[in-house]
């Protein structure tokens, strides 16, 4: 299926106008930056000379960044803590002029905050503050009122689940049935916990793995695909399913209609964090645009190609998004069959590159670089 270049610019031109409610699970990401010279005597692992340091949203709060980024209007939704990274976390999103009203500060919770050790651009750990989810009923009961309350007034309704505890099934369950009454447009990003509290929603993007156990069918073939797709069309009562296969692309399923695949666009992978965030922000505005499902995943995964390649919880802009699309739109694979299978040659060569790279900067426990379902 062949896509104007003109109607995906014109998408990309209406972002501007698009708004966007973002709820889900706030996070802190921190980056460590360095570099690495010498094997610590204490233990075979590498010295990190600290170069830098920076914070930025991550989880939901990275679907808002790349909504921002793109030329959307956000809106954030979601519980913080009543600590320093949660103030921190607040102030940066209303740096990047989003929304903040909607975000509920508990005492009752801790900021998540993950911290990303980086050297010679390449992951050297994460350290992760996070206590269980101990969430009030007050607390996730005002997030539905602010959400339900806010609907409306917006676009596009985004689920950014990461499973820590601001999505349960009561505020899925008030989202299916207000869909039910006055039907929107709104897009998960689902996680093991509530799979079975999906409903109704216009789109959902699982990764491959999570749509295999979701639907309880390995995925092995083009068949097995198909049947996942098929079942979690039933299962979920959605509009459309988007499976991110890592570097197989991504494969489209519409209610009525055979499975679509896209290869995957991505020339350099570098860190692949968040770029499943990417691929939501980037089909939620697509959608609140007026695109349709296939050229929401066009876009999503030429968005996802781009943040692949650069380091850390990235974002990329309008222009950015453009210049990918000018450099070639592959179309879906059963439109052209050899197109994944070139892509996933050059996406391990360069993993095999990446990961020689990475072994002449420093020895001790193996690191490198792959691309991971989104």
């Amino acid at each position: 299926m062949r896509m104007s270049g003109r109607r995906l610019a014109e998408l990309i031109r209406r972002f501007a106008g698009v708004r966007v409610l973002v709820v889900g699970d706030l996070m802190l990401d921190r980056f460590v930056w360095g570099r690495v010279e010498r094997i610590s005597p204490e233990a075979p692992v590498p010295v990190v000379h600290v170069t830098g340091e920076d914070e930025r949203p991550g989880g939901a709060g990275n679907v808002v960044s790349n909504v921002a980024a793109l030329g959307g209007r956000a809106a954030a939704c979601g519980i913080v803590g009543d600590d320093a990274a949660g103030k921190r976390l607040v102030a940066a999103l209303a740096a990047l002029g989003a929304g903040t009203e909607g975000i509920v500060v508990s005492r009752h919770a801790r900021t998540t905050q993950k911290t990303r050790i980086i050297a010679h651009q390449q992951q050297v750990v994460r350290l992760d503050h996070e206590a269980a989810p101990v969430l009030d009923g007050a607390g996730t009961r005002r997030v539905r009122d602010l959400v339900l309350g806010e609907r409306a007034r917006c676009d596009v309704v985004v689920v950014s689940d990461y499973a820590k505890g601001v999505i349960g099934p009561h505020l899925l369950a008030a989202l299916a049935a207000a869909h039910a009454r006055a039907p929107f447009t709104w897009v998960v990003d689902p996680k093991r916990a509530n799979f079975a509290h999906y409903r109704r929603a216009s789109l959902m993007k699982p990764n491959r793995a999570e749509a295999a156990e979701a639907a309880g069918i390995e995925i092995r073939d083009r068949p097995s695909l198909c049947a996942v797709g098929a079942r979690l069309l039933e299962r979920w009562e959605t509009e459309a399913v988007l499976i991110s296969r890592g570097d197989e692309g991504m494969a489209l399923f519409k209610r009525g209609g055979a499975v679509q695949e896209f290869p995957t666009v991505a020339r350099e992978v570098y860190d692949v964090t968040g770029a499943g965030d990417t691929v939501l922000a980037a089909c939620a505005l697509a959608l609140g645009a007026g695109g349709t499902p296939e050229e929401a995943t066009v876009l999503a995964n030429h968005a996802a190609g781009v943040v692949v390649g650069k380091i850390g919880t990235a974002t990329l802009g309008a222009d950015e998004l453009r210049a990918a699309l000018r450099e070639g739109r592959p179309p879906p694979r059963d439109a052209e069959p050899r197109a994944a299978g070139v892509a996933r040659a050059s996406t391990r060569g360069h993993r095999k590159r990446a990961a020689r790279g990475a072994r002449e900067q420093w020895t001790g426990p193996r690191m490198s670089r792959r691309l991971t379902d989104l």
